[in-house]
């Protein structure tokens, strides 16, 4: 009897970021299912099953390339929320601008009235008030 579930998940995939993700969305969707509406209901019992079809699956490299995927997309949305706080903590200090050739966002202090801004991407000259 000991050591029967280490036993059962050898060679198995097991946890990672990805499930847990998905674990935590199927109980939100079931819980506002059972409030709500019965489609929700099914559809994180679904997500549910996925979620353990990744933890009991053998086909590790897949799995694995999966969670790549997952880690890659949540880099983005942490990255692009960071920034946004980033930028909100500045806010009494900095101004930001986008270069109007490239796009590129620069960073000028506040308090300086009209300023020349240099792009460092492109070159490209402007005048904004900071």
């Amino acid at each position: 009897m000991k050591g029967w579930l280490q036993r059962f998940m050898s060679g198995r995939y097991g946890f990672d970021r990805f499930s847990g993700f998905l674990s935590v969305c199927s109980l939100v969707l079931v819980v506002l299912g059972a409030l709500f509406s019965p489609v929700l209901y099914w559809l994180g019992l679904i997500l549910l099953g996925y979620c353990y079809f990744r933890i009991l699956s053998r086909n590790i490299q897949k799995r694995y390339h999966e969670n790549l995927k997952y880690l890659e997309l949540e880099g983005k949305v942490t990255g692009w929320f960071a920034t946004k706080k980033v930028r909100f903590q500045q806010r009494k200090q900095y101004h930001y601008y986008r270069c109007p050739h490239c796009g590129q966002q620069l960073r000028v202090p506040r308090g300086r009235g009209k300023i020349s801004i240099t792009c460092p991407k492109c070159g490209t000259q402007f005048i904004k008030k900071s």
